[in-house]
């Protein structure tokens, strides 16, 4: 299963010490040379762009035209969207509601960071509780209560 990322997703599993559950969920992530170039900024800090300098080999950097991007989105959401599309990927990781917004008006399904750990605690690769407890160590935006509530849900969903 292919699927394609924006930066967000990428970057907070790799603070949280998590990016290691993408390779087991996915068969290949895809991103387009944009968010390869978000992801490998000066601005990101030392252990974000390290792991991305020399991307593991389930990660596709596809180098992508420069195009306009779609309106209210940065170029890297644009083009990631763009990418997914093309590629008919399974899922378009993203975590910002514009992009997220976007990518659904065009036909895609997205998943975002909480969604991916969950997906992951599904499938039994991480205790879900552990995973939102280094979340809410990062600077994540996802408020606290959202993430209790989302645990909890999923308690009770996965209760007999």
């Amino acid at each position: 299963m292919i699927v394609v990322a924006d930066s967000s997703p990428l970057i907070v599993l790799v603070k949280t010490g998590d990016v290691h559950l993408l390779p087991q969920l996915f068969d290949e992530i895809a991103v387009p040379s944009q968010i390869h170039a978000e992801l490998t900024s000066t601005l990101r800090t030392p252990e974000v762009r390290g792991f991305y300098a020399s991307p593991p080999e389930w990660l596709r950097v596809h180098v992508s035209e420069p195009a306009p991007p779609f309106p209210g989105l940065h170029a890297g959401e644009s083009a990631a969207i763009r990418l997914a599309s093309t590629l008919r990927a399974a899922y378009l990781l993203i975590d910002e509601r514009k992009g997220r917004a976007a990518a659904v008006e065009r036909g895609l399904v997205v998943l975002g960071t909480v969604g991916i750990f969950e997906l992951a605690a599904i499938n039994g690769l991480c205790q879900l509780a552990e995973v939102f407890d280094r979340l809410k160590a990062t600077d994540f935006w996802y408020p606290r209560s959202h993430l209790d509530a989302r645990l909890k849900a999923f308690r009770e969903q996965r209760t007999p």
